[in-house]
């Protein structure tokens, strides 16, 4: 009963240690080829993300944000389930976007660039 506990616990640790880092994955930090801070401020993140064609990111998430498409994309985003969704927007579309961890691949044969303004908790009030 014992090895059956320790056993248990062992595995949930190793899920815990293998499923929860990637939900929280920065993607300045885990792909700053792909994903540079243009402006922050206790409010807002900024970034400025530019794809190569076919190019693909790592898995990653943003809280709630609106992206504001420089470029026509045509793009495929798979959740950590394995699902993906594809997304198409034309230069100039504004789109809010959940929160949440997925995985980007610029699915056009032309380089992708769009401006992501991340929204930040507010503060509690005073």
């Amino acid at each position: 009963m014992m090895m059956r506990i320790i056993l248990s616990v062992a595995v949930g640790a190793a899920v815990m240690c293998t499923t929860l880092p990637v939900r929280g994955q920065d993607p300045v930090k885990v792909d700053p080829k792909h994903y540079k801070v243009e402006f922050e401020n206790d409010q807002v993140r900024i970034l400025r993300i530019n794809y190569g064609p076919g190019e693909k990111s790592v898995m990653h998430t943003h809280p709630e944000s609106v992206a504001i498409f420089l470029t026509d994309q045509k793009a495929t985003f798979t959740t950590p389930d394995g699902k993906s969704t594809e997304i198409d927007a034309k230069a100039g579309d504004v789109k809010d976007l959940a929160a949440g961890p997925h995985l980007p691949q610029n699915m056009a044969e032309k380089p992708m660039e769009l401006i992501l303004v991340e929204l930040k908790a507010k503060p509690a009030a005073k």
